[in-house]
């Protein structure tokens, strides 16, 4: 791949992060708890320092009276948040990659060098591309002097035509803007929704 990847990270993360640490640690506790027991240590002792009998016997002792109405609407709420809160964090600890974009260094000369940003170069290219009556929406990518184009085309029947007249309109716009040439790779995203019946 010429292209570098990057994974965007959401300050989110941090929180579930903690989360994360948090539950870890709980599950550290009681494990040192069980490996106490397994020792033959006093559970007096060990329940003492957990409560863990004392959270088991609360449990054991809820019954079908202690079960009302408002009793399971507050639990089902309260479960309905925290899957809505844990899954929310969960979705941001997932990365998220993207290609990085570079500037375009021109050649160096007695006064210097100048960098041309990579939106600047992506601009030229969708405003070449959209010069083409056939396309009617285009978006650039430039990165490591690979420039993608991607358009979306109104009539299927002239799509090959449409891709070749862009590639070609994209390159000229790169000369006649004194940009260095770019290999131009152009892709079919989509077509127009009202012009869809054409590829039946």
């Amino acid at each position: 791949m010429r292209q570098l990847v990057k994974a965007r990270k959401s300050p989110l993360r941090f929180i579930g992060r903690i989360v994360l640490i948090l539950v870890s640690l709980i599950l550290v506790w009681y494990g040192l708890m069980l490996f106490l027991l397994a020792l033959k240590t006093s559970p007096d002792t060990i329940n003492s320092i957990s409560a863990y009998r004392d959270i088991y016997e609360d449990l054991i002792a809820i019954g079908p009276e202690d079960v009302t109405d408002d009793v399971r609407l507050i639990t089902a709420f309260a479960g309905l948040v925290a899957f809505l809160f844990f899954g929310w964090l969960a979705l941001k600890e997932i990365p998220k990659p993207h290609f990085t974009r570079s500037h375009l260094t021109m050649a160096p000369d007695e006064r210097g060098s100048l960098e041309v940003g990579a939106r600047a170069i992506e601009r030229v290219a969708e405003t070449a591309a959209v010069q083409n009556s056939g396309v009617s929406a285009a978006s650039g990518r430039y990165a490591n002097d690979d420039l993608l184009v991607n358009v979306a085309v109104k009539r299927a029947r002239d799509t090959p035509e449409i891709l070749r007249d862009v590639q070609r309109r994209v390159s000229e716009a790169l000369v006649q803007h004194e940009l260095p040439p770019l290999p131009v790779s152009v892709t079919l995203t989509g077509f127009d929704r009202q012009q869809r019946r054409e590829l039946h």
